[in-house]
C-alpha cells in the first residue's frame, strides 16, 4: 500500500512572495488536498541577513489570505518541528559531523581566491568549472599548516564516481553525470549550513514523500540524493521529485518585474481576489481538461494530479488574469462584494464607514459589478457619490465648456427639472427624448456632457443609474455648476 502523501512548501522569504512561489505552494496544497495527504509549510531562513521576521510574517499572511491552509508548520505546530530552519541549526551540525565521521564529507581549506583561480584555469582549458577535489585527501601535516595560516574550513560532501538517476514525476527519468556535480559545500566556514544540507535533512526528518518545486532546482537534486545516501536512507524511502515548468513572461523571457513577476502583495493591493489568483496560477502548467479556465478551489482539489502538469514552460498573461478576476467578481454575492469593496473605499478615503455610506455603497455595487476587473477600480467609480465639495476632473473641464456642450446641459437641465419621478427609467426617458430624438444627437455626444457634469469624470457607472443614486437635487445642482464653469 502506498504511503500517505506529504508535501512541503519551503520558501526563503527575502521579500514578499511572488507568482512563482505561490504557484508552487498552490500545486503542493492542491496535491495534498486531492490525495488526502499533508501540506507542510516550512521557512528556510538560514540566510539571516536577507530573511527577516517581517518577510516571514508576510509569507504566513499571504498563504492565509489565499486560503492555502497548512497542516503542519508555523502557528499550527506538528510532530516534526521546529519549522524555521534557524531554529534547527543543532540538527544540521549533528548530521554534518556524522558525515565527517563516516568520511562522506571532509574539511576544505581552499580560499575563495584559490577557487576562482582554478575555475578560470578550467574555463581556459574548456573544462566545466567546478571544485577539483584539492582537499579531498589532505595529510595531517597539510591540515595543521592550513590551521596555522588561520584559514576557515568549509565542510564538503564527497561525490562518488558515476552518476545519479531518478524518475521525475513530470519529466520522467533524469540522469546527472557526477563529472558535472563536483564535491559541494554543506557547511560554511562560520558553521552555518547551506541550503543543500538543510533542505535534504529536513525533508527526511519531516517525512516528506513528494517534492513539488520549480524547474530551476532540478540540478540540485543529485546533491540532495547524495545527502540521503549519507544519512543511510533506503532508496524506497527517498521523496519523489516533480519539477514544475518555468513561468515565462509575455515576451517568452524569464518572468521578471518587467513582465508580470511582481509580489502577490501587489496583486492584493490592486484588488485581485485570492480565488482568481489561485485559479489563474493553477492554469500555468496544469489543465483541468476540456479547455476549462474557470476553476474553483474545491474543483482544483478534486481534479489536481501531478500527471496533468506539463513539462513545457507556461506563459504569464496579465490580461487573462484580469479576465478571470472579472469573472470571479461578477460571481460574488452582493454581501461578499460589499465586504470586499469597503476596505478599498475606506483606504482611498472615499467613505469613513458610517452606516448611511455603507447602505449607499450597497445600492451602487450592482451597477458596477459587471464593469470592473479589479476591486481597486471601485473608489474611482463611486467617489462621485460621496464627495462634499464636488469638482469636475481638471482634464474633463474643456469637454463641457464649449458651446455645444453648454447647449446639451441646458436642455438636459430643463428636462430633468420637470421630472416628478426620479429613477433611472424616467431619467433615461427624458434625456433620450430631448437630446437624441428631438435634437438628433448621438448618444456619446448627448450623454457625455451630462456624465462629466454629474460624476466629474468620463469614467463612471451607467449614467442613469448613477444619477438615480446621486439624487435629483445633487444632480441638478452639479449640472447648474457645470454651466457656470
Amino acid at each position: 500500500m502506498d504511503k500517505k502523501v506529504k508535501v512541503r512548501f519551503a520558501p526563503s522569504p527575502t521579500g514578499d512572495l511572488h507568482v512563482g512561489n505561490i504557484r508552487t505552494a498552490l500545486f503542493d496544497w492542491a496535491y495534498a488536498r486531492h490525495t488526502g495527504g499533508t501540506f507542510l509549510f516550512r521557512i528556510e531562513d538560514t540566510d539571516t541577513t536577507r530573511v527577516t521576521d517581517e518577510y516571514i510574517q508576510a509569507a504566513i499572511d499571504t498563504l492565509k489570505w489565499l486560503g492555502l491552509t497548512w497542516d503542519e508548520g508555523p502557528e499550527v505546530g506538528g510532530d516534526n518541528g521546529p519549522y524555521l530552519q534557524s531554529q534547527r541549526l543543532d540538527i544540521y551540525a549533528t548530521w554534518a559531523q556524522k558525515f565527517l565521521d563516516q568520511k562522506d564529507a571532509y574539511y576544505c581549506y581552499c580560499t575563495p581566491v584559490e577557487l576562482e583561480a582554478r575555475r578560470e584555469a578550467q574555463r581556459a582549458a574548456n573544462v566545466a568549472p567546478g571544485y577539483d577535489g584539492a582537499c579531498r585527501d589532505l595529510t595531517q601535516e597539510q591540515i595543521s599548516d592550513y590551521k596555522a595560516q588561520g584559514r576557515d574550513a568549509v565542510v564538503r560532501m564527497r561525490m562518488p564516481d558515476g552518476s545519479t538517476t531518478f524518475v521525475d514525476q513530470i519529466r520522467g527519468e533524469v540522469s546527472f553525470d557526477h563529472k558535472f556535480v563536483p564535491d559541494f559545500v554543506l557547511v560554511r566556514g562560520d558553521g552555518s549550513p547551506l541550503y543543500t544540507l538543510a533542505v535534504a535533512v529536513d525533508d527526511i526528518l519531516m517525512k516528506v514523500t513528494h517534492i513539488l518545486r520549480g524547474e530551476d532546482l532540478l540540478s540540485s537534486t543529485p546533491r540532495q540524493i547524495r545527502v540521503y545516501q549519507a544519512m543511510g536512507i533506503k532508496l524506497e524511502d527517498y521523496p519523489l521529485f516533480a519539477h514544475l515548468p518555468f513561468v515565462m513572461g509575455q515576451d517568452n523571457t524569464k518572468l521578471s518585474k518587467r513582465n508580470g513577476e511582481v509580489s502577490i502583495a501587489w496583486y492584493r493591493e490592486q484588488g485581485y481576489l485570492p480565488e482568481a489568483i489561485c485559479n489563474y496560477l493553477a492554469l500555468l502548467g496544469w489543465s483541468p481538461g476540456e479547455d476549462r479556465e474557470n476553476v474553483t478551489m474545491k474543483e482544483l482539489c478534486e481534479l489536481f494530479t501531478v500527471e496533468k502538469v506539463h513539462s513545457s514552460p507556461a506563459r504569464f498573461d496579465m490580461k487573462k488574469l484580469e479576465a478571470i478576476n472579472g469573472d470571479k467578481i461578477r460571481a460574488l454575492t452582493l454581501d461578499d462584494f460589499l465586504a470586499w469593496s469597503l476596505p478599498f473605499l475606506e483606504k482611498a478615503g472615499v467613505i469613513t464607514g458610517t452606516q448611511p455610506e455603507i447602505d449607499l455603497v450597497r445600492s451602487a455595487l450592482p451597477i458596477i459589478q459587471e464593469r470592473i476587473v479589479r476591486l481597486s477600480e471601485i473608489p474611482q467609480m463611486l467617489k462621485f457619490l460621496f464627495v462634499e465639495n464636488f469638482e469636475v476632473d481638471a482634464d474633463c473641464i474643456s469637454k463641457i465648456t464649449d458651446d455645444a456642450s453648454k447647449a446639451v446641459l441646458k436642455r438636459a437641465l430643463k428636462e430633468l427639472e420637470a421630472l416628478s419621478q426620479w429613477n433611472h427609467d424616467s431619467i433615461e426617458g427624458a434625456l433620450r427624448s430631448s437630446l437624441i430624438e428631438e435634437l438628433g444627437l448621438k448618444p456619446r455626444v448627448a450623454f457625455g456632457s451630462v456624465r462629466i457634469a454629474t460624476t466629474g469624470s468620463t469614467i463612471s457607472p451607467p449614467l442613469f443609474e448613477s444619477m438615480e443614486l446621486l439624487g435629483k437635487e445633487a444632480s441638478l445642482a452639479r449640472i447648474t455648476a457645470a454651466l457656470a464653469l
